[in-house]
């Protein structure tokens, strides 16, 4: 069976010691990178299952490689950064990060974040994705709530979908526009925001096994129960 295999960008060769070590001790395969452009080389020929990008580096930084890897591939990121400003957080996950560990940090904890991430991306096939009783079955648009099941509008189905595939990620209103409407619609945010209030109003009093939080400022994110 093939091991989950991290790679680990970060231009500081003791963070990447540091992090081998505590990775390889939980049985991960560890591939290192100490610039963005060479992990962007990497990309393109290694099987990679989860990133660690660091966000200052030489050539390529971690937000450009981060916006990268989420056009391309379809793997959870985590930016490690010493910066704790809001203002850097925020540019983070408009870059598409899935999570963000602000320097110094305990091992420990990014493990357990690390641990995290792949459970919920492995939550997510192909074409299913469930969230305790709630099946998306994107084969039929259908979605199933124990045993009843609803057949959404087109727009309320891709939405749900598209944040119910990368559970707490945050997306801003302008790249659910851009996923679920396209690049060339004409409507403002507004839509989402209809949209989200739409899927609330349906769901809430069905299940607790999701719920769709406002990231204030930012936008939006699924949150999964955990049972």
């Amino acid at each position: 069976m093939l091991k989950t295999r991290i790679l680990v960008v970060d231009d500081d060769p003791h963070i990447r010691e540091l992090l081998r070590f505590y990775f390889q001790q939980e049985r991960y395969s560890v591939i290192e990178a100490e610039d963005g452009e060479q992990a962007s080389d990497l990309l393109e020929t290694e099987q990679i299952h989860l990133a660690v990008v660091d966000v200052m580096m030489p050539k390529k930084n971690g937000w450009e490689l981060c916006e990268e890897i989420r056009k391309y591939y379809d793997i959870p990121v985590i930016l490690l950064t010493a910066k704790g400003e809001m203002e850097d957080k925020a540019k983070g996950f408009l870059s598409g990060t899935d999570d963000y560990v602000v320097k110094p940090f305990e091992p420990e904890e990014l493990l357990f974040r690390i641990r995290a991430l792949l459970r919920r991306y492995q939550m997510v096939s192909e074409n299913i994705i469930s969230m305790g009783n709630t099946v998306i079955d994107r084969n039929n648009y259908e979605v199933k709530v124990e045993d009843q099941s609803f057949i959404l509008p087109l727009k309320e189905f891709e939405l749900l979908t598209q944040l119910a595939s990368s559970p707490d990620r945050t997306y801003t209103r302008d790249q659910l526009l851009h996923l679920v409407w396209g690049i060339d619609f004409e409507g403002d945010s507004r839509t989402i925001d209809v949209h989200i209030k739409r899927l609330r109003e349906r769901f809430s009093k069905l299940t607790d096994d999701f719920q769709i939080v406002t990231i204030r400022g930012l936008g939006y994110k699924l949150e999964v129960k955990t049972k």
